[in-house]
């Protein structure tokens, strides 16, 4: 199966330059995708662009990734509304490194002739004069053809609702030439032949393989992919929380495993396709799996498990497996054990949080005493409340059941400070020894 073929039947082509199916089919073809250092790491859905550099190579073809020190300081105007604030140089080159070590994870940079390469667009651009680009590229694309662009009419003209939007910086319009430029040096350079990337991206591309032909008489070609889009047609790749980031201090991994289980079985077996390497047969087997036990989520579990130890690690998602079956009354006082703070706060985000002084804590008489008056009756109203469910064997700390209403504080803080409370089987309270 070719390429072409490869991100077809993927769901992941949108659209392709005639003869580019014809120069991948001729021999290895060095082919390039751009990622701008806008943030201090990319996303889930940059993640989908970095798939279409890892199918190239897996097809025999050489992928280079650029990441855009140069073209990061003007920002694009593709698919944006608004100016984008333009970052300092410390962060841009801050956000560079970060992006280069995620990249890093996903290509193969030792595979012999077709090994993946990260070039920087600052390192061609940095002694570009500004007149001299002038002379030596703008003069080859028109106004009338740099304003044809979608990106560019979206921004200058009222939308279908009358609303407009802020209007285009010469800054912003000045891009896609700069973008070209960068496909015709990688062209003559690096002998790159395919620019790629997702599909609001055509304009961009197309002008660099306008530039390559009129500046040198040359030939290149362009692959967009699908833009990945949730079941209701909006961007894909963002939780309630934001972005779902490839950086574990951005968005953890038990976050980032969560996201992909709370998938709609729609969203999932389309994903699947995109976000793995498994292959057809195996992905078909899943999917039929998942229609006999939609409630056991295969399809969900499949994608998540395979995406978060890529992005990752085994370990990471071992620890969010782990951590998931706390809310779902599995796991023991050995598993919260074997959570890290960072996991254990990112299970209990999103219940009830009581804090409790430390000397407080040490003078607390018993355990009904603790989880009503103690925590200023946010477990448990009253005191009687809360002796009577334990009573009935409702309350649990730390996985242990508590025996007896008027038992002494005997339990081990987890991470020398956290007690877990489970009150019935799925009210959660987290309290905090500070």
């Amino acid at each position: 199966m070719n390429l072409i073929e490869e991100l077809r039947w993927r769901g992941m082509l949108h659209d392709f330059m005639p003869g580019t199916e014809e120069q991948l089919a001729s021999g290895m073809t060095t082919g390039y995708i751009g990622f701008d250092p806008t943030a201090e790491s990319l996303h889930i859905g940059n993640l989908a662009t970095i798939m279409l550099l890892v199918q190239l190579q897996r097809a025999g073809h050489k992928p280079v990734a650029l990441v855009g020190g140069a073209t990061g300081m003007i920002g694009d105007p593709s698919g944006k509304s608004a100016e984008r604030n333009l970052l300092s140089e410390e962060a841009l080159s801050a956000n560079q490194a970060g992006i280069r070590k995620q990249l890093e994870k996903f290509l193969d940079f030792n595979s012999g002739a077709n090994s993946a390469e990260i070039v920087n667009n600052y390192d061609w651009f940095k002694e570009f004069s500004f007149l001299g680009f002038l002379r030596e590229v703008g003069k080859h694309l028109t106004v009338n053809y740099m304003m044809a662009k979608d990106s560019v009419k979206k921004r200058i003209n009222a939308d279908e609702d009358g609303d407009r939007t802020e209007g285009l910086s010469f800054t912003e319009f000045s891009y896609q030439l700069i973008q070209g430029y960068d496909f015709y040096h990688l062209y003559k350079h690096k002998n790159v032949r395919l620019q790629m990337g997702a599909s609001d991206q055509w304009g961009n591309i197309t002008s660099g393989t306008e530039l390559i032909r009129r500046i040198d008489g040359g030939k290149a070609f362009a692959l967009v992919g699908k833009l990945v889009t949730k079941s209701d047609g909006t961007k894909f790749g963002k939780s309630e929380g934001g972005n779902v980031w490839l950086d574990p201090n951005l968005t953890s991994p038990y976050k980032f495993y969560q996201f992909w289980l709370n998938l709609s079985d729609e969203e999932a077996e389309k994903l699947i396709k995109v976000y793995t390497l498994l292959p057809q047969e195996e992905i078909a087997a899943i999917t039929e799996e998942h229609k006999q036990a939609p409630h056991l989520r295969v399809l969900q579990k499949a994608l998540a498990k395979d995406v978060t130890i890529r992005v990752h690690s085994e370990e990471d998602y071992q620890a969010a497996v782990d951590a998931s079956e706390i809310l779902f009354g599995k796991g023991d006082l050995e598993t919260l054990r074997g959570l890290k703070e960072d996991v254990l706060l990112s299970v209990f985000e999103g219940v009830p949080q009581v804090q409790i002084n430390r000397d407080a804590y040490q003078q607390v008489p018993t355990v009904s005493d603790l989880l009503s008056e103690a925590t200023e009756g946010q477990v448990f109203a009253s005191k009687g409340e809360a002796k009577k469910m334990i009573k009935n064997g409702g309350v649990s700390i730390n996985r242990q059941k508590v025996q007896g209403p008027d038992d002494a504080l005997a339990f081990e803080l987890l991470q020398q400070k956290y007690l877990v409370v489970q009150k019935g089987k799925k009210n959660y309270y987290l309290i905090s020894v500070i």
